[in-house]
């Protein structure tokens, strides 16, 4: 794939997720992430066993991949000094600290920018730079998830609210928000000769994702989601195994007839209540009560392959794990191998963007403090100096 951010050098100072695999996208795109880790612990994410698999940590390799780790004291001025230091040669600075953490640790956009003037400050928060709850953390689950509306909208009809879909799912989406400003913010830098400070929440990524509802809601307060049954070519299907497959055909007319032929019920298209666009609607359910006893009596493998050449719009309705088997996910390389530092296989999540065709090979996260040694020798330090900053507890 071509590196399009080669060059790029980015400084950060986050934890979790939704910061650090905003870097990490950039990093399968070329550039060059060095991760500030705190001395001792490391990145917290490091401790969440809920997200290992198979005695690996996967969610460190989604967060963290091809970036290189340094650990340091940023409470201590030496270690600071090391920080801005490394700030001088970046172009990029990430942080997702709360506002009254980066004043203590001395890393806000003046501490930064006294040092390069001309670099670009990120910031990633949960429920926004301003406001009184500015200061008060959150994960996606909470900001992105419950406070913008998206769990409610998503509720079963008895009204159970349903839990986040995948672990950082909100925070992958605002990391993608989050490297797309980086590159409006690069570019404009470039353009006018001015950098900006970027700042990205988890509630305002969330909202993004519900801006239709949130929008159409108050223009008009009895609206609701999702709208009655009206387009039975809109609809989801129990199959014959207990599985489901999705139709979305916004135009049922004309699609119509050729689901018919390919359910194997070509008489329906000729039925009177169902003859042109505006009977179908009018008699959606009656069409949809036909539908749901014709899925039902195949298996949902069986009806993929029945509708493989429908020229209407469908899905079947998939886990995680079928997903990472599905033909159309291999054949446009979605999932890409990464190779730990003990030698395992896992297969990452490539990001959405791909450039010339290709798809980006994403490394490893890094072990903590892997590259510590070799970036302060980077930064002048002879191996007598980084001894004796180890053994003053200002590295690692």
């Amino acid at each position: 794939m071509t590196a399009v951010m080669k060059g790029l050098r980015i400084i950060e100072v986050a934890e979790h997720a939704l910061v650090p695999v905003a870097s990490a996208v950039l990093a399968d795109w070329g550039a060059e992430v060095i991760k500030i880790e705190p001395l001792g612990r490391g990145d917290a994410s490091r401790g969440l066993t809920s997200v290992k698999a198979g005695g690996m940590h996967v969610m460190h390799h989604h967060s963290n991949r091809g970036k290189r780790s340094l650990a340091l004291d940023l409470s201590v001025p030496e270690s600071r000094e090391i920080l801005y230091r490394l700030v001088e040669t970046a172009d990029v600075f990430l942080t997702n600290k709360l506002p009254r953490v980066r004043a203590k640790l001395r890393i806000e956009v003046d501490d930064i920018r006294a040092r390069n003037p001309n670099i670009v400050y990120v910031r990633g928060t949960g429920l926004g730079e301003h406001g009184p709850q500015a200061d008060r953390g959150s994960y996606d689950l909470l900001a992105f998830w419950h406070r913008s509306g998206a769990s409610m909208a998503t509720r079963s009809p008895e009204g159970q609210i349903p839990f986040l879909p995948a672990p950082g799912f909100g925070d992958s989406l605002g990391a993608m928000t989050i490297a797309g400003g980086i590159m409006g913010a690069l570019f404009h830098r470039e353009r006018a000769g001015e950098a900006p400070v970027v700042d990205v929440s988890l509630l305002a990524t969330g909202m993004w994702a519900m801006s239709g509802a949130i929008s159409v809601a108050i223009a008009d307060e009895n609206w609701k989601w999702p709208p009655a049954l009206k387009n039975p070519l809109s609809e989801i299907y129990a199959t014959g195994d207990g599985r489901w497959i999705a139709l979305c055909c916004l135009q049922a007319g004309h699609y119509w007839p050729y689901l018919c032929e390919a359910i194997g019920r070509p008489e329906l298209a000729e039925d009177p209540r169902f003859q042109d666009h505006e009977s179908l609607l009018a008699n959606a359910g009656e069409a949809a009560a036909i539908l749901t006893e014709v899925f039902a009596e195949r298996t949902l493998e069986e009806w993929s392959r029945a509708l493989e050449g429908f020229i209407g719009q469908w899905s079947p309705v998939q886990e995680a794990r079928e997903v990472a088997a599905d033909p159309q996910v291999d054949a446009n390389g979605y999932l890409q191998p990464c190779v730990t530092a003990e030698g395992d296989e896992v297969r990452l999540v490539a990001p959405p963007v791909q450039y010339n065709g290709q798809a980006p090979v994403p490394g490893r996260g890094p072990d903590y403090n892997e590259h510590g040694d070799e970036i302060l020798g980077e930064l002048g330090f002879d191996w007598d100096a980084v001894i004796d900053l180890k053994l003053r507890g200002v590295v690692a």
